[in-house]
């Protein structure tokens, strides 16, 4: 059931989720205007109570009408967690506003598209072209890649470890764009999330080695499995960066479509990982 949901869930996010309105990040906004204290205690109690109601629902579900209700909510809920809703139309609205120099919508959308890790500060345009990519890449590893990971290695709880994960991913975006650093750095946000993500970095990371330009991303990749500091944003990208290190990084409009493409390639290796795993019965 995992690979059957996992592409119906992929060809419903191609097709239709262009919006926020099958967003969890958007969904949460509710209960994320009413918190006013920040721990990590408060973090972790309130990504417990998300999945322990998605477990529940699943329970009460299981064995019923043949399961059909139980492979709907799977579904629905993959909907949710899976897919960058809004962000792509920013990224769409970034390469409009390069086609036609309008230097400030290209500005603000770039903006929107580096809101976690932001660009560095004085930099010239190889480097923001650079860091336009890395945020590219990663926004396909939070939105696509990690829910994944969590949702197939989750077996038949997949959809209880996908929505902890994205409950996360949207509360760190909150964060980011409403509030504080001081605060962020309260809820403990990052931290829990640098561990989450370490082990889906380095098997995704390795597949971006492969599938580029990989004489040096190998070796990096190896180095990075004793790396447990340097943040997972960094290890991904510079991995990525070394399979696109025959691409162009001057070109405002090809810079991004380069990223792009390789995030669009790896996406679909690991669909056919997941596949193959699947027929061999190594999922179920």
């Amino acid at each position: 059931m995992t690979l059957f949901t996992m592409l119906l869930v992929m060809i419903a996010e191609r097709l239709f989720k262009l919006g926020e309105h099958w967003h969890l990040d958007h969904r949460m906004e509710v209960l994320f205007r009413r918190i006013r204290h920040f721990s990590l205690i408060r973090t972790l109690l309130m990504t417990a109570g998300v999945m322990l109601v998605v477990f529940l629902l699943l329970r009460s579900l299981y064995g019923l009408f043949f399961n059909v209700p139980l492979l709907v909510v799977w579904i629905l809920l993959g909907v949710l967690c899976i897919g960058a809703g809004k962000v792509r139309l920013h990224y769409h609205a970034y390469l409009k506003a390069a086609t036609n120099n309008d230097a400030h919508a290209r500005g603000a959308m770039a903006s929107e598209l580096t809101l976690i890790h932001g660009v560095p500060p004085e930099c010239d345009e190889r480097e923001f072209l650079r860091e336009l990519q890395n945020a590219l890449l990663w926004i396909n590893f939070r939105f696509y890649l990690a829910p994944l990971f969590w949702f197939v290695v989750g077996g038949a709880w997949g959809p209880v470890l996908m929505m902890g994960y994205a409950f996360l991913r949207a509360w760190q975006s909150w964060l980011a764009r409403y509030l504080t650093p001081h605060e962020r750095l309260q809820s403990g946000i990052d931290a829990i999330l640098h561990v989450l993500d370490w082990l889906p970095v380095r098997l995704f990371g390795v597949v971006y080695a492969l599938i580029g330009h990989g004489e040096k991303a190998l070796p990096a990749w190896f180095a990075s499995l004793g790396d447990r500091h340097t943040s997972q944003y960094l290890v991904l990208t510079r991995l990525a960066q070394f399979s696109l290190a025959r691409e162009p990084h001057t070109d405002k409009i090809e810079t991004p479509k380069a990223a792009v493409s390789m995030a669009k390639k790896t996406s679909f290796v690991v669909v056919v990982i997941v596949a193959l795993l699947t027929i061999y019965g190594t999922l179920i």
